[in-house]
């Protein structure tokens, strides 16, 4: 009996090869690793693959690439390391796709199956370690299953709550050779919402009489970013942003009233208690977003709360829905050209004053801050000078407040940031953007602890000719943890203080542009030449340690806690 012609077995291949294979034929282009013995037949399979591969310089940093790469494409991003200490590097960056909800798949090199339990050379057990962290951990134990597990691994991570997925690869396993068909091209499993939803959406609204959009989390493309600011447009609806989601809405929109993280608007977060409604869009409204779970009771919400999110399990985890919607924001804006919006919508008077209120809170040129180096002047030139496509990327740290409140993002994948809140990502983000890229404009904001978590991706910026401007602002400590230990025990400085190098001589090091810049008069023209060198450049600007956020110092924030404390 003849075979049919889809059915005709592929030639034997050896495990190493036949998984680059399916990473082909899953349309992957760039992989983000740090190399290791333990899977060196997957990288003989990746020599003749046509798939960019990024060679980094620690773990952390390629997972933090690879992040990035999720959430700029909606695709996984792809991250080899090998076993052990390599993995454990990984971790951090696992940590931030799982609670960032970006698609991922870490392949981790793995002991020879005949050694396992006997604390073998970097064994660990992936399962145990990974386990709470990824949607999925698995190990390919037989390399004929490699075409149906990495098939899994691309649905599990991009479906419903997209996340990581992390696969064990058994040495020996990857140099056996296997007889089988490649997996075809992945498919993310979308669920539409029903009419009754949207119909019953367009009731509430209707009813309405002081609602709000807060959008938030993951499966959103520039499509879906368009459909809703025309939706919002028609509805004259206010929108605020999740922390660090500044993407999902142009802030220059009529409608767009501020993000709902740290150091927000305080008239904007009262609105949302006292809203009548509140249209939750992908997002959880988690710790950072809900000012500490403050904003909505739980698990009833004071407010109705029409919650659309991807996953089922989410959906009254957390919060109550008086209307759930399971399906993505992708899926969601689809439907809302249907809605009729009223001709004078009763909550457009206070739309309104919520958009003045959010343009007087991001006027960075009322702000003055302590020292020659003024960041509110600083923010309004990179206002008008970066292209609305440029990517601004950042770590945590008290820094970041300034990027996250004044600069105007305008664009969907124009921002990588972590909502885990980790040190370290914007280096490496900055590189794994310009990498995948490589036309746009890629700026990474930085503080001296947070960018010494990653510095070292600096190397691979000027290995692969990456032109981004990393901008450190360094005021000699962990300022977060500084500003806390203020509140909390005033003038007892323990563990916070910094004694850094001189990161424009850093950079010129590793074959970088760099400057030192003091002053606010320095700053312009220090970025107009690192634009200009068309090398990896690094801005080590000087901040006053008393410059802790745009709207107060340390010694205000000592003076205080030890006024509260003389009270109680």
């Amino acid at each position: 009996m003849n075979a049919e012609p889809n059915q005709i077995p592929a030639p034997a291949r050896m495990g190493g090869h036949l998984l680059v294979d399916q990473l082909v034929a899953h349309g992957v282009r760039h992989v983000f690793c740090v190399p290791g013995e333990s899977y060196l037949a997957v990288l003989d399979g990746l020599h003749d693959a046509n798939i960019q591969v990024t060679v980094c310089r620690q773990e952390g940093g390629a997972a933090m690439m690879a992040d990035a790469h999720g959430k700029l494409t909606g695709e996984p991003g792809i991250v080899m390391v090998t076993r052990g200490p390599g993995a454990s590097n990984a971790l951090a960056g696992i940590h931030i796709s799982h609670q960032d909800s970006t698609p991922l798949i870490m392949f981790v090199g793995q002991i020879e199956r005949g050694m396992r339990e006997r604390d073998a050379f970097q064994e660990m057990d992936y399962r145990a370690v990974f386990g709470t962290q990824a949607k999925w951990v698995t190990e390919i134990d037989q390399v004929e299953r490699i075409p149906e597990i990495i098939s899994r691994a691309f649905h599990v991570a991009t479906s419903g709550r997209p996340g990581p997925v992390v696969i064990a690869l058994p040495e020996d396993m990857l140099v056996e050779y296997a007889q089988v068909a490649d997996a075809p091209h992945y498919q993310v499993v979308e669920n539409a919402p029903t009419a009754t939803q949207v119909q019953s959406l367009g009731e509430r609204l209707a009813k309405a009489r002081r609602p709000i959009a807060i959008l938030g989390g993951s499966r959103w493309d520039q499509d879906a970013v368009d459909r809703f600011a025309d939706f919002a447009q028609r509805f004259h609806l206010p929108v605020g942003v999740q922390f660090r989601r500044q993407m999902l809405f142009p802030t220059t929109h009529p409608c767009f009233v501020g993000d709902v993280g740290l150091g927000g608007n305080p008239e904007l977060m009262q609105y949302i208690r006292d809203a009548d409604l509140i249209l939750l869009v992908g997002g959880r409204m988690s710790e950072i977003a809900s000012q500490s779970y403050t904003l909505m009771n739980i698990p009833v919400p004071s407010q109705a709360l029409v919650h659309v999110h991807p996953d089922s399990e989410e959906l009254n985890r957390v919060y109550r829905a008086t209307l759930a919607i399971n399906t993505s924001p992708i899926a969601f804006t689809q439907s809302l050209a249907a809605l009729q919006a009223p001709a004078q919508p009763a909550w457009a008077a206070q739309a309104d004053h919520m958009r003045a209120s959010y343009l007087a809170w991001t006027d960075s040129l009322k702000i003055e801050n302590p020292g020659s180096l003024q960041m509110g002047q600083v923010m309004a030139y990179l206002k008008s000078v970066l292209p609305p496509d440029a990517i601004m990327t950042n770590g945590a740290g008290n820094y970041a407040t300034w990027l996250h409140r004044f600069h105007p993002f305008q664009r969907f994948g124009t921002q990588l940031a972590p909502t885990s809140g980790s040190m370290g990502y914007g280096l490496p983000a900055a590189v794994g953007a310009k990498r995948i890229q490589p036309d746009k404009t890629v700026v990474c904001f930085a503080g001296d602890g947070c960018f010494m978590m990653h510095g070292q991706e600096f190397a691979t910026a000027v290995q692969y000719g990456l032109p981004i401007v990393a901008i450190i602002f360094d005021n000699g400590m962990f300022a977060t943890i500084r500003m806390h230990q203020e509140r909390h025990y005033p003038g007892r400085i323990s563990a916070t203080s910094l004694q850094n190098p001189d990161f424009a001589a850093y950079a010129k090091a590793f074959g970088g542009h760099g400057e030192r810049v003091e002053t606010t008069e320095q700053f312009a023209p220090a970025f107009e030449r690192a634009l200009a060198s068309g090398k990896p450049a690094i801005l080590h600007c000087i901040l006053d340690p008393e410059a802790i956020t745009p709207t107060t110092t340390i010694q205000k924030i000592r003076q205080q806690a030890l006024r509260d404390q003389a009270k109680s």
